[in-house]
């Protein structure tokens, strides 16, 4: 009761940053021609053929409005809009085929063409921000850095996704267990009532003062103490009495010195200063942007490559504020991907982007895949991770996630690679590959059965991922109501191969103008089971042909083909990297000037090599990194 009468204390209001932002007068020509282009063309092509379905005088079609983004069309809020638009157009989905009136080729590569400039009419913005709230796994690791327990402390809160699209509210449901987990910790680290003190509780609380003392200022001192710790930057004079009045709360309910004190410890355990990345101090008033304080960059770079607190490096260099000097900056970054605990930058981002974070709970027909075990799964997801931690460790070019010719193996692992008698036991070694067509992301295991079904391959889906996940070409939607492959009339379908099945059906219009991008490339891949076994012949014993082309008329007829063709695509795969990296080290999807933040990034990157390293620096030194609106 007296801990739920305290969260009123230091829960008065939610914690919000939100603001505009200011110009940029380094793009202003840039600018200028965006918008010329946008009335002399773009507008005009909107009119003509896309108004008719979609504006404010009717009913608008699947929820797209164009008279808004006419009107403004560099407005953030329509920067998803305006991306789908250009797919839908150069997919030749838009405007429908019914319609007669239909862009030539050379109008639609325009308005593809225009998307690029889109980024100019915005201004110089870090983007939208709010305070973040730690994950799961950020939480229980820093209840462990913070007094030793176990991570697995926070096991009972619900699982999140971090990064890109990162929820970060919090549910009654939720305080309700940071209470319950709040008490937990206090048990386990503190003393009864009437025993002796911990080594742990002397630590955070000091000892009792003397009668005779002081005893509020005896707290306060333990308040600015664990304050510090916890809030990962200095308490405000104001934070600090907040804590006071909960000890205050603890004495006149008769609580003894040190109850009082264990009563305060579970209410910074609880607050929003704990729970969110919070700054220090309060921001010039009349600013609309600032650089992020030293102690909230060394968060926000701790929890991106270590996924917990920052450690007594991080925090002397943001006492001593140097940290935020790009240089100082890019050595801490340097520093802490050297450590073990830079692992957590795959389990949170790389198992994202490769697809392997949910194949521990993905369904495989046990009869057809009887290897899909939990060591098989787990040693598929432990060599994604080790190849992704040696291309970043010993900072290879990006372009090694797609060449790369090694990889790591144990003997179930070497198995399903036909190995066997490579490696014998269940440790994961690094192994030489000979296969061309192994090798690199594409030919790894644990992605193959990602994108597979659970009884078959799924060239669509191994198409969309190539497109997606590794060029950064954006896919449109499937349309509603279009039957999968699975209804297929069987007996019109028994002895016909997966890609001959693949193929009748694109003979449905509505399906035929995005698929004659996605299934060749997913052909590419059809020589690996769903498993990611090498074969000859597919499921219905007919030969696989895995020949194919790329968007651009590229053609390859093997999967060593295919990965050359996607290596000499370094530029593309470097950006979408970029990208990707940028959106979940900001927690939000990007958009407006994050499109000329990635256009210099990707040129620093390139200009050394394409090498992993650089590209983690140029994201944590870039601006919407390291800066925030704060109205």
């Amino acid at each position: 009761m007296i801990l739920a009468a305290a969260l009123g204390v230091i829960w008065p209001r939610p914690i919000v940053v939100a603001a505009q932002a200011v110009a940029d007068e380094d793009v202003a020509a840039l600018k200028v021609d965006a918008e010329k282009s946008f009335n002399a063309r773009v507008a005009p092509f909107i009119k003509t053929y896309c108004l008719s379905c979609h504006s404010n005088k009717k009913p608008t079609e699947g929820g797209v409005n164009f008279s808004p983004a006419l009107k403004d069309p560099g407005n953030l809020a329509f920067g998803k809009q305006w991306k789908k638009a250009v797919a839908r157009v150069k997919a030749h989905d838009m405007p429908p085929d019914d319609v007669d009136k239909q862009p030539s080729d050379a109008d639609r590569q325009m308005f593809v063409d225009w998307l690029a400039k889109l980024k100019f009419l915005g201004r110089k913005d870090p983007g939208p921000f709010i305070i973040r709230r730690l994950t799961k796994t950020e939480y229980g690791n820093t209840l462990h850095d913070l007094f030793g327990v176990d991570p697995a402390i926070a096991d009972e809160l619900p699982d999140e996704v971090s990064g890109e699209g990162y929820l970060n509210s919090l549910s009654p449901l939720q305080l309700e267990q940071y209470l319950a987990i709040a008490e937990k910790v206090a048990a386990r680290i503190l003393a009864p009532e009437n025993a002796p003190p911990t080594e742990i509780e002397r630590r955070l609380f000091g000892e009792v003062p003397p009668p005779e003392a002081d005893a509020r200022s005896a707290a306060r001192e333990v308040a600015q103490s664990m304050a510090r710790k916890a809030y990962r930057r200095p308490p405000s004079q104001a934070e600090v009495d907040c804590l006071l009045e909960v000890f205050d709360l603890g004495r006149q309910s008769e609580l003894a010195y040190r109850s009082s004190l264990r009563l305060m410890l579970k209410a910074i355990l609880v607050s929003p200063q704990f729970l969110f990345i919070t700054p220090a101090g309060e921001p010039n008033p009349k600013a609309e942007i600032v650089p992020l304080d030293d102690h909230q960059l060394a968060s926000r770079l701790s929890y991106l490559l270590w996924a917990t607190m920052p450690d007594d490096e991080l925090m002397a260099l943001a006492d001593s504020g140097k940290l935020h000097e790009p240089s100082v900056l890019k050595a801490q970054a340097k520093r802490l991907l050297a450590d073990p605990r830079s692992r957590a930058l795959f389990d949170g981002f790389g198992a994202q982007w490769l697809g392997v974070d949910k194949l521990a709970d993905q369904t495989f027909d046990a009869e057809k895949f009887p290897q899909m075990t939990g060591e098989v799964r787990a040693a598929m997801y432990d060599e994604a991770r080790l190849f992704f931690e040696s291309i970043v460790r010993e900072n290879r070019s990006v372009i090694g996630f797609v060449d790369g010719d090694y990889t790591y193996l144990n003997e179930a692992l070497a198995a399903i690679y036909g190995m066997e008698g490579t490696v014998t036991g269940s440790e994961l070694r690094r192994v030489q590959l000979s296969d061309g067509n192994r090798g690199g992301i594409l030919g790894m295991p644990g992605v193959l059965a990602a994108t597979s079904f659970p009884n078959r391959t799924s060239p669509v889906k191994r198409g969309v991922w190539v497109l997606e996940q590794v060029l950064g070409d954006h896919v449109p939607p499937a349309p509603p109501d279009v039957p999968a492959l699975d209804q297929q009339d069987p007996g019109a379908v028994a002895k016909l191969t997966l890609r001959q099945r693949t193929e009748l059906h694109r003979t449905n219009i509505v399906c035929a103008n995005c698929h004659k991008t996605l299934d060749p490339i997913g052909f590419g891949l059809e020589n690996f089971d769903a498993i990611g076994r090498w074969r000859e012949k597919d499921e219905n014993g007919g030969a696989i042909d895995a020949a194919g082309e790329l968007p651009g008329g590229k053609h390859f007829s093997t999967p060593k083909e295919l990965k050359a063709m996607i290596a000499g695509r370094v530029d593309d795969f470097s950006r979408n990297l970029v990208e990707r990296l940028l959106a979940y080290a900001l927690c939000r999807r990007l958009s407006g000037y994050d499109e000329t933040v990635v256009d210099t990034l990707v040129q620093d990157v390139a200009a050394d090599g394409y090498r992993m390293q650089t590209l983690i620096s140029a994201v944590v030194t870039s601006y919407p990194f390291t800066h925030r609106r704060v109205r």
